[in-house]
């Protein structure tokens, strides 16, 4: 029994020494495994790294041949030599940086078996320079035109928005360069926008969180953009994730989403980063500093600028990563990055509870991978003070387990060795302490402070503040559209329509500037009704039939019908109104007034027509005149025309009054007759031509019709008969 026992035993211990053996070796193949991983990355990042130096390199050969070209040119190539110059050196810069990161990397390399978990890859020198440019994606006139000012601040030679995407439309777009006003071209796709700026390369999307992700992505793979940028907050974090992947695999910066971007004092800046001008003057970003900056918040780094530029020589970069769980890019790339650059000195950290995105920082630290100073605090230690999980304003700003507390952050931070400050209040001094000893070590040289240019100041702000006063150039006495609601010579749209008003009183408040009595706006109203359309054989109708035949578009057939209005054709109403005022006022006899005319080589306006005679009266007359006698106070001058019109007819058969006729005298007795109107009006209204425009408003009517009448039939192209042609010599 004893010795069954003692088998057994033995035999469970050979079971766990087996076991153990097979665990060892299983971490062992993984170890294996992962080393190899990282020294396939570090080779990877290495190729890139070499082969960036060799692109910087062709482009640096390709600008100095350019510029030696430009040497025995004229004066008028002094912008471009000047910006090929300064393109070159920031060419001649990037390639020191990259070399320098080359042989860190080339290190790496060599130290990759001894190295733990990877941190995450990402582009590992500058972003921006002097010379970067960048395509905005759906125009935001103000953030754009914030880029210009500040491009003008730091005396850029070139502006740095190439161009503007705007889906489904073309052409430019006027904006600001200083005191220049530029014209920045504007393109419907993304594809097209990176083959004509093959230069730009960074893509500041101002999408919304709809067509963010599609429109980065599509950006992404555009070979001539290394940085993008997304402002849009609330992008599925699923989508984010795949931005991530794709911009790490083809070694590209995403900075977003949910975010307001970043900047490169004196160089560039993306949107509105940094805020106003006065902003960016008083926190010095004209000019580059040695701190480099990296912050969750945008707005917060608003202020941290402010706070750099109190107490060091200011800011050389700063990014805000995005308030997003999944930011394209971490603060420890970043910081990483600012290690690899010579002109940053020292970094500044602002981080938020929530997330673990600090702890990439930490490893970082740990690890030796950054030796310049590093000033941090992970802001939201007032958490704790609550009972419940809180959400603060950023979708990553959540207080969840230990770990994700601001203070576990700030303690893992400190114990990694950087320098974090008892509150967010010390802040200002721990980097104040910290730069005046990289002064005191002789690591800072002074920085020469320069004087910024005057931002010239838009006509409008300046206007408001009451600097400038401007002319006009327009005057409108009929309509305003300014407030809540449009408004018809002072009264409100909506007023209009619960009075039941109809298009006669829209008329009377549009043309007469004042509601005319109902049976003023009746009238007109009859008379748009019964000069609508006098079928297809009239001039007017003729041509727009023609036209809209020929295939053409209905403005373009109702203009061609309009064209035709004139003294014989519907144009006859003002003179007519105009001739027998003249007549009446000054009491002449029918016998006196047409004779006088004949005298003078003029024919009666508003008296004959081609078909109507005495036997056949133009129905439309009539019903004018059967209105105006049971509703209009007076009808004086109408019935001074039927005087003339009875004198005509003792002449000829078909000199009876036409529509044109009717109207002009009827129409003056409208406005005599409502008492609403001067003498001096009625005269001014008269020679304007109030009265021809009834008849252009009433006979669109039914040349629009004549028009869809034609498409609508999908009658062929017009070609008049020979037969009806009189050919002679």
């Amino acid at each position: 029994m004893a010795n069954a026992e003692k088998t057994s035993s033995g035999s469970d211990i050979d079971e766990k020494k087996r076991k153990r053996k097979l665990s060892n070796r299983e971490s062992a193949r993984r170890s294996r495994l992962k080393k190899q991983k990282m020294m396939e990355d570090t080779i990877h990042e290495i190729s890139t790294l070499e082969r960036r130096i060799k692109e910087y390199s062709e482009r640096c050969k390709v600008a100095k041949r350019r510029l030696d070209s430009l040497e025995s040119e004229n004066a008028g190539l002094r912008s471009e030599k000047t910006w090929l110059s300064s393109y070159v050196r920031d060419l001649e810069n990037m390639m020191a940086t990259t070399s320098l990161t080359l042989t860190q990397r080339g290190g790496d390399e060599q130290e990759a078996n001894a190295d733990g978990d990877s941190l995450s890859k990402m582009a590992t020198g500058q972003l921006f320079s002097r010379t970067t440019q960048a395509l905005f994606y759906n125009y935001k006139q103000l953030p754009v035109q914030r880029m210009l000012d500040f491009d003008f601040l730091c005396g850029r030679e070139t502006p740095s928005v190439a161009g503007i995407i705007n889906p489904g439309s073309e052409g430019f777009q006027k904006l600001f360069f200083g005191q220049e006003e530029i014209a920045i071209p504007v393109h419907a796709a993304i594809e097209a926008a990176c083959a004509a700026h093959p230069t730009a390369d960074v893509f500041i999307n101002f999408a919304s969180f709809r067509s963010a992700a599609a429109s980065s992505m599509a950006a992404l793979k555009q070979p001539t953009i290394k940085v993008v940028a997304i402002i849009a907050e609330g992008v599925p974090e699923s989508d984010t994730k795949q931005l991530i992947a794709y911009a790490r695999a083809n070694n590209k910066v995403v900075i977003g989403p949910a975010t307001v971007g970043g900047i490169q004092a004196g160089a560039f800046k993306i949107g509105d980063t940094a805020g106003t001008i006065d902003n960016i003057i008083q926190c010095k970003l004209y000019r580059p500093g040695s701190v480099g900056f990296v912050s969750k918040s945008g707005g917060m780094s608003n202020e941290m600028y402010n706070t750099v530029a109190r107490v060091t020589d200011g800011i050389y970069e700063g990014i805000a990563i995005g308030g997003d769980v999944f930011p394209g890019s971490t603060l420890s790339d970043h910081i990483l990055r600012f290690n690899n650059i010579p002109q940053i000195k020292m970094m500044v950290v602002l981080g938020e509870l929530g997330g673990r995105d600090e702890y990439s920082l930490v490893e970082a630290l740990k690890q030796g991978k950054v030796n310049k100073p590093v000033v941090a605090w992970v802001s939201g230690t007032c958490a704790r003070l609550f009972k419940s999980e809180v959400q603060f304003g950023h979708a990553g700003a959540k207080s969840g387990g230990e770990m994700e507390s601001a203070q576990a952050k700030n303690q893992a931070l400190m114990d990694a060795g950087a320098i974090v400050p008892t509150s967010f209040e010390a802040l200002e001094s721990a980097i104040k302490e910290t730069f005046d000893k990289l002064v005191e070590e002789g690591k800072v040289s002074p920085i020469k402070e320069v004087t910024p240019p005057q931002i010239p100041e838009d006509l409008s702000s300046a206007i408001k503040s009451g600097k400038v006063r401007a002319p006009t150039h327009i005057i409108s006495t009929i309509s305003d559209d300014r407030g809540e609601e449009p408004c018809y010579a002072g009264v409100p749209m909506s007023s209009i329509i619960e009075q039941g008003l109809g298009v006669g009183d829209v008329i009377s408040l549009l043309w007469f500037k004042r509601s005319l009595p109902r049976y003023c706006t009746k009238f007109i109203e009859i008379c748009i009704m019964l000069c609508a359309d006098h079928g297809p054989c009239v001039s007017g109708a003729h041509n727009t039939i023609v036209t809209a035949r020929a295939g053409k578009d209905l403005v373009s057939s109702l203009v061609s019908g309009l064209l035709t209005i004139g003294p014989r054709f519907g144009g006859a109403i003002d003179d007519a109104a105009r001739y027998f005022k003249d007549a009446c006022d000054r009491n002449l006899t029918p016998y006196e007034f047409v004779e006088g005319m004949k005298k003078k080589g003029i024919r009666v306006p508003g008296i004959g027509h081609r078909i109507k005679s005495r036997d056949n009266r133009d129905k439309r007359v009539e019903l004018l005149q059967k209105f105006a006698r049971s509703n209009f106070p007076s009808v004086k001058y109408m019935e001074y025309a039927v005087t003339v019109e009875s004198y005509t007819l003792s002449k000829a058969n078909n000199l009876v009054m036409n529509v044109d006729g009717a109207i002009g005298s009827l129409f003056l007795d409208l406005l005599a007759g409502s008492g609403m109107f001067t003498k001096q009006e009625i005269d001014e209204i008269v020679q304007i031509g109030y009265l021809n425009g009834l008849f252009v408003l009433a006979r669109s009517i039914g040349l629009i019709g004549h028009t869809f009448d034609q498409k609508r039939l999908k009658q062929p192209l017009y070609r008049h008969p020979w037969e009806d042609v009189l050919y002679t010599k």
